[in-house]
């Protein structure tokens, strides 16, 4: 039964995510990417990762992706002719991917990462989680609210209609 429960929710996330990806309407990416929260959600269950099932579906699939889904069907955005890529997008996406894989070859390499030694993880207390989260893992925690920051400043940036500036004149 964990088998199918796993494959299940690994399956979920995995066709959600590319429904983010691939679809052209907003507010159905935003649907797959809240589908593809709970499907995260339900493998942190399984790994007995209850409080951050929880806090996932609470603040990113409750909040910042229904703010975004919101955000979107206020706006009334249309979905379409895009315009060619410049040149230097190209380049900072050919140099994205090339630290990606550099980054997953690295982990390939060295799958062993070194940590500290958890100990009585069961019996884990709340004051636990905060003390590792305020003091191991500030910074991935910082850089995770800094990408949010930046992804809602795309959203609205998206969002804004830009008129021609010949035909205000």
């Amino acid at each position: 039964m964990a088998t199918f429960l796993f494959n299940f929710f690994a399956l979920l996330t995995v066709i959600c995510a590319v429904g983010v990806v691939v679809n052209k309407n907003t507010v159905n990416a935003a649907m797959c990417f809240m589908l593809s929260l709970v499907g995260v959600a339900g493998l942190f269950v399984m790994l007995d990762a209850y409080l951050l099932a929880f806090i996932l579906l609470l603040v990113y699939a409750g909040a910042v992706a229904a703010l975004f889904l919101f955000i979107v069907m206020l706006l009334d955005m249309q979905g379409g002719t895009r315009k060619p890529f410049k040149p230097l997008t190209i380049v900072a996406a050919a140099i994205s991917a090339a630290l990606l894989t550099v980054g997953v070859l690295t982990l390939y390499q060295h799958p062993s990462l070194s940590s500290a030694p958890v100990t009585n993880v069961p019996g884990a207390s709340l004051k636990d989680y905060a003390y590792q989260l305020f003091s191991t893992y500030l910074l991935p925690v910082q850089i995770i609210g800094f990408l949010l920051l930046i992804s809602m400043l795309g959203v609205i940036v998206l969002s804004k209609k830009f008129e021609d500036a010949e035909t205000s004149q």
